[in-house]
């Protein structure tokens, strides 16, 4: 895979008003980039906009109209994430359960493909460029804690393994993000270790010039990764015994 270097970039950054995508724009405008779309619901929300280089987007990933629209408002783009997430916490016997799985789907999985969609002719004309999916590690391996979140993320995983594949004739890199708990807003509930955010932004942007296409960016994700590719079996049973060991502990 080509390396690409983060100073000559345009950038797009999808939930970038805080969590992962906050923490990206801030490390991308560290190493100099020479432009950031900083993309969010509500654009008012969003860190570090003094900078000149960072250009508020209003971008619900839901809305086909408003991904058009950004299409067409950042043409120079060379490097975008999909960065944008949802996780509804549903238990599989909820009322809402098909709701929520639903809504999640919509964030994690149909917004990075109606905008793969908007943006690979974008990128290719741009020569190339990359295109970055924050997936999770609940997207190789269901954690049952977030069973239909991990749906979502399984089926972000297999866009950008076809992604892959389908952008190479265009020079696009695709590279596949699979982060652990991070200490964001998402996951503030869970007691368990998490990476701070800033320290996953530097990690995954090393990697992208790098060339590195799967992202293991914190050290929880790093030995998962090493279980998963030894035996994807193996990696199942261990997220479940986990589980157990956790629902142990707090009925205690």
């Amino acid at each position: 895979m080509k390396r690409l270097e983060i100073e000559s970039a345009v950038a797009l950054v999808t939930g970038a008003n805080r969590g992962i995508g906050g923490a990206l724009s801030e490390a991308l405008l560290s190493r100099g980039i020479k432009k950031i779309y900083a993309a969010a619901r509500d654009p008012d929300a969003l860190r570090g906009a003094r900078d000149a280089r960072l250009v508020p987007l209003r971008l619900d990933v839901t809305d086909p109209q408003q991904i058009r629209a950004a299409a067409a408002a950042a043409p120079d783009v060379t490097l975008l994430f999909n960065n944008a997430g949802v996780t509804l916490n549903s238990e599989l016997g909820s009322a809402t359960v098909v709701e929520h799985a639903r809504r999640e789907m919509e964030v994690n999985y149909f917004g990075p493909l109606q905008l793969l969609r908007e943006f690979a002719p974008i990128l290719a004309h741009n020569g190339g460029g990359a295109w970055v999916t924050i997936g999770s590690l609940a997207g190789l391996t269901n954690i049952p804690f977030f069973p239909t979140y991990s749906a979502s993320k399984a089926a972000l995983h297999s866009l950008t393994q076809t992604a892959r594949v389908l952008l190479g004739g265009q020079h696009t890199a695709v590279f596949g993000v699979y982060p652990g708990p991070v200490d964001t807003e998402m996951v503030r509930d869970l007691a368990m270790p998490k990476a701070p955010p800033s320290d996953v932004a530097r990690a995954i942007l090393d990697a992208i010039e790098r060339g590195q296409e799967d992202i293991f960016p914190d050290a929880f994700a790093r030995d998962f990764a090493r279980e998963f590719q030894a035996s994807p079996k193996a990696s199942e049973r261990q997220v479940a015994a986990m589980v157990a060991a956790m629902a142990a502990g707090s009925a205690a």
